[in-house]
């Protein structure tokens, strides 16, 4: 029996956007839009070309995809104008995008009274709009907003819409739960009749997330013939949030139910990826990861004493649901010295470290890493500091060089142009087998400045870290007050494109920068087979 094709569709560009505190910049939407890609997502919500200024310079020139399709979101025609006399039309058809999806309202209350206008106006509008990017050449879709609200109220005009859509010439015609109230029953039900109107395979499904159930909606909208769902990473959204697809994914590939019915964009290879783009993008977002959501947080697989931790240990599966690293995470056994032996062992096999089981070296870095996580180093989050450490305490990393003293100063003053600028400065000296060398650098910050000084001069190792570059930096306070502790975490990359992050931990940011660029300088050495 073949499988069905089930569509993925990713907002965290548009709808996710409008998560409180959260503002993307255009950097981070080309960031975010190539993992999407790269994960298998088959469209893309680039934003609202011509709603601001940084999502119309984001259509300006449609990025380089190999899977996606790039989608511009807009309203379809105001009430009153003609589709050629409605500049947000006419902007949407100007982006440089593959898909246009256009929203309208699908309720007869919302119609009445939040566009003040008539049934039969509104779905002129629909018809006109999804017939004019049709005949553009672009691939077309509602999202009929409000659907299941309108549905329960007139389920007639409702329908209404979704066919003014299909019969205009929409690809997909998506039932839009826009005040997240509906029930997954209800959802189920109403789709189930829609689909009797608009054929399965052109309808979709955009849930939110406010009474917890945007992703049973969607999945329970799919049961029901739908065949597209739209969703965002890590569950961003307006208010509680839309259907996260990073419990989405996992499901429709590991729960039998769904994985022997339907196909999705998403291989096995990238399916172990995703924790690595979930946490990518709250690194990005400078957001605390949630440490308990489902298949991709921090806590989803691991177990903490007891008769649940004895029976893991045995077989994972007493108490696992799925392999964690078909998602690419990993177990954690939280209980006695034997467990967090075993967890240890797991990250050096991981790590490719050699090690004596019998070592009683393997103890204290056991004990070194509950202090340091206890301290505030997050090791899930920096897998070169977590590798170094335990090179260090396993006796197997050489002492290249050491720095004997640092200084950062920061100062305001007028350029040559008369502008009133702020420059560090950096005095960084080491010694380098017995070789004192003094380095000195300008930055824009004091952490760029500590790290181009560092990384100026290391003397015999210079060779071998002049591919080295730092290319995230992300703070964390973990605690207020005037201790207050900073967490730093460092991502750098080398000459082929291998990347590593680091953490360093103090009351003093710039202190607990130098741990992380140290740390990473040293990783690199490692790396490179740097001789001692």
């Amino acid at each position: 029996m073949s499988k069905q094709r089930l569509y993925l569709f990713d907002t965290t560009l548009r709808d996710g956007a409008q998560t409180n505190g959260i503002d993307f910049t255009l950097a981070d939407k080309q960031v975010i839009a190539a993992m999407l890609d790269d994960l298998g997502i088959d469209y893309i919500e680039g934003g609202y070309p011509g709603a601001n200024p940084l999502d119309t310079e984001f259509f300006g020139s449609k990025p380089k995809l190999n899977h996606a399709r790039f989608t511009a979101f807009g309203m379809t025609r105001r009430a009153g104008r003609s589709v050629s006399n409605d500049p947000g039309v006419a902007g949407l058809l100007e982006a440089k995008a593959d898909a246009i999806c256009f929203v309208a309202k699908s309720s007869a209350y919302q119609v009445r009274v939040a566009l003040e206008t008539t049934k039969e106006e509104n779905l002129a509008s629909i018809r006109d709009s999804v017939a004019a990017a049709k005949a553009a050449g672009r691939e077309v879709m509602l999202d009929c907003e409000h659907f299941f609200d309108g549905y329960k109220e007139d389920p007639s005009f409702a329908l209404a819409c979704a066919k003014a859509a299909y019969e205009a010439g929409a690809r997909w015609v998506v039932l839009c739960d826009t005040n997240g109230g509906t029930m997954p029953d209800e959802v189920e039900a109403i789709v189930t009749e829609v689909t009797k109107h608009v054929p399965g395979d052109h309808v979709g499904i955009h849930a939110h997330n406010d009474t917890e159930q945007a992703v049973a909606n969607s999945l329970a909208a799919v049961r029901a013939g739908a065949r597209q769902i739209q969703g965002t990473l890590n569950g961003l959204g307006e208010r509680c949030g839309n259907a996260n697809l990073c419990s989405l994914i996992p499901t429709l590939k590991l729960k039998k139910g769904f994985a022997d019915a339907f196909e999705i964009g998403v291989t096995a290879e990238k399916l172990a990826t995703l924790v690595k783009v979930s946490r990518t993008l709250d690194d990005m977002l400078n957001r605390v990861p949630n440490r308990h959501a489902a298949y991709v947080g921090e806590s989803a697989f691991v177990t903490k004493t007891g008769i649940h931790a004895s029976a893991v240990l045995k077989d994972p599966q007493t108490y696992e649901h799925v392999l964690p690293e078909l998602v690419g995470n990993h177990r954690k056994v939280l209980v006695s010295d034997q467990a967090g032996r075993s967890n240890v062992i797991a990250e050096l096999d991981r790590a490719g470290i050699a090690y004596d089981k019998s070592d009683p070296k393997l103890t204290r870095l056991v004990e070194e890493l509950k202090e340091r996580e206890a301290a505030g180093y997050a090791y899930e989050s920096a897998n070169a500091s977590f590798e170094l450490l335990a090179r260090r305490t396993l006796g197997k990393v050489p002492h290249y060089f050491e720095v004997e003293q640092f200084d950062v100063n920061v100062e305001q003053r007028y350029n040559a142009l008369g502008e009133r600028v702020t420059v560090a400065l950096a005095v960084v000296k080491v010694d380098v087998a017995g070789e004192h060398l003094i380095s000195a650098a300008e930055g824009n910050g004091p952490v760029n400045a500590l790290d181009v000084a560092l990384r100026k001069d290391l003397g015999k190792y210079q060779k071998y870290i002049e591919g080295l570059k730092l290319i995230d930096y992300r703070v964390r306070i973990l605690n207020g007050g005037t201790g207050a502790v900073t967490r730093v975490l460092i991502e750098s990359e080398d000459e082929n494109g291998d990347s590593w992050t680091t953490v360093g931990v103090s009351p003093n940011i710039i202190d607990a920068s130098f741990q992380a660029l140290m740390d990473s300088v040293i990783y690199k050495l490692v790396k490179s087979g740097a001789p001692a």
